[in-house]
């Protein structure tokens, strides 16, 4: 059957690719429906008779120009990535063109082209960020129910994360205050994000905030929404938990059973363990507006942190009302050293002197216990009396001065005895430090802690340290040997 003109241009005009075709002077002769709907033309009479130089449609035409130009010398492309501007946009599409012939003679092309902007936006993100919140899942919540059909979601949702910016988190939050809705409100900040930034690069940094996101929003589930607060700090809004025990329940299951925290994410140079810190309050329970709730999770936020990090920190009002924290970072741990030294030469006695910085210690270290370990091998407790191990083996495991260590695998390699000590009294983490006076070692100074992957800070190795050494000196001075 031979094809009339109105059968070509019926099965042209129903093509959802955008088809054209062009003279051997690379000027339009005619296009297809689909290709009018994308330019946002009525009619062809606009183009015909000129080039793409002259639609403006290319910020470099020449790439472009000499591929057609190999086309009409009988070329065929297939499938070519390019971009093309409509309406001030540079949109991505892939194009295929063949020479046009009259007999034997080339009189022209034809091509067609389909705009791919999108699915490459959706492979971008795939590769470079993620998405966790769809329009259908936001609009659930009546204040993005009210927004989301005028404002992009690319606007709502963090590029990097894929959860909430700062700026939807915080409008989400006053609008359930506004509505009355009680919701926990938590902050969260990754430890020592800084050191693997510096370490593994920032690509490594973006993945772990990439992953830990995704951790947070999958394990809050349809209870909530996650956001990112700024730099390494993550917020979470729980409309679920927000009595106590549920509080603590969430909590121990974000720490030890989901895919956020204390995850190992590994990079191409490496790899790292990540915990981090995280301090929660509750509307109206706990505050009566935005400004309250946000200055407690703050508060409980830097509470966390000087526990030891990697943990969580929920308010109380009866323990947490009225507390001061003392920001040891402002102060400083030259004055940290220089009141325990006033302390340390304050009194006689190795004994005397380590119970008499223990207010301190527990102060600034977040501990509940100090023991120490004398020359016959046996650990003692500064708090309990009858606390007497045999921990002879501690010398396998120090090979440096200072040794810390978040769980009690590593001591239970080296040290079995000391190991056995240890998790007889409940204890999981543990800061041990050498006493130690020129070359000779007078004993160590322990602290033990019930609470597993404490992650133990510069600052607080540099105290302890210091302490060590002013207890050396003291035993050399006064003639004095741990027992």
């Amino acid at each position: 059957m031979k094809m009339s003109v109105e059968l070509f241009d019926s099965i042209i005009n129903t093509s959802q690719d955008c088809v054209f075709w062009k003279d051997k002077d690379r000027r339009f002769l005619g296009v297809n429906q689909s290709f009018l709907d994308f330019y946002g033309f009525k009619s062809a009479d606009v183009l015909i008779g000129k080039t793409d130089e002259d639609m403006g449609w290319h910020s470099d035409p020449e790439p472009y120009k000499q591929d057609e130009l190999r086309v009409l010398q009988g070329e065929s492309t297939y499938k070519v990535l390019g971009k093309c501007m409509i309406r001030g946009e540079e949109r991505d599409i892939i194009a295929s063109k063949r020479p046009l012939y009259e007999g034997n003679e080339i009189v022209g092309l034809v091509g067609s082209f389909v705009d791919i902007t999108d699915v490459i936006r959706r492979q971008n993100k795939l590769d470079g960020s993620q998405v966790m919140y769809s329009i259908e899942k936001l609009r659930k919540y009546s204040f993005f129910d009210k927004i989301i059909d005028d404002i992009a979601l690319d606007e709502i949702l963090d590029p990097l994360t894929g959860i909430l910016t700062r700026a939807y988190a915080v409008k989400f939050v006053q609008s359930l205050i506004d509505e009355g809705t009680p919701f926990t409100f938590t902050i969260l900040d990754l430890d020592n994000f800084k050191f693997i930034n510096d370490n593994f690069g920032h690509s490594a940094g973006d993945k772990v905030l990439a992953t830990v996101s995704k951790g947070l929003a999958e394990y809050i589930g349809e209870d909530g929404v996650a956001g990112r607060f700024g730099g390494d700090e993550l917020l979470l809004v729980d409309l679920k938990h927000v009595g106590r025990e549920e509080k603590h329940d969430f909590f121990d299951g974000l720490y030890t059973h989901s895919n956020a925290l204390r995850v190992n994410v590994i990079f191409d140079n490496g790899s790292a363990f990540i915990t981090g810190t995280a301090g929660c309050a509750s509307f109206p329970t706990d505050a009566k507006d935005f400004n309250e709730i946000f200055g407690l999770i703050d508060k409980m936020l830097y509470m966390g942190k000087n526990r030891g990090r990697n943990c969580f920190t929920v308010y109380e009002e009866d323990e947490h009302k009225d507390i001061e924290i003392r920001k040891i970072v402002k102060n400083g741990v030259y004055t940290e050293m220089r009141r325990i030294k006033d302390q340390v030469d304050s009194v006689p006695g190795f004994l005397n002197k380590v119970q008499i910085v223990f207010p301190q210690l527990i102060d600034t270290l977040q501990i509940r216990d100090l023991c120490y370990i004398g020359m016959n091998g046996r650990m003692h407790s500064v708090q309990d009396a009858k606390f007497d191990e045999d921990v002879s083996d501690i010398s396998r495991l120090m090979n440096d001065d200072i040794y810390s260590e978040n769980t009690l695998e590593p001591v239970k390699k080296h040290s079995p005895r000391f190991y056995k000590a240890l998790t007889k009294h409940g204890f999981e983490s543990v800061l041990v430090v050498r006493i130690k006076y020129m070359k000779k070692t007078d004993g160590y100074l322990v602290c033990p802690v019930k609470r597993s992957l404490r992650i133990w800070q510069e600052n607080e190795c540099a105290v302890m340290y210091y302490l060590a050494e002013l207890l050396a000196v003291a035993l050399h001075n006064e003639d004095e040997v741990i027992v």
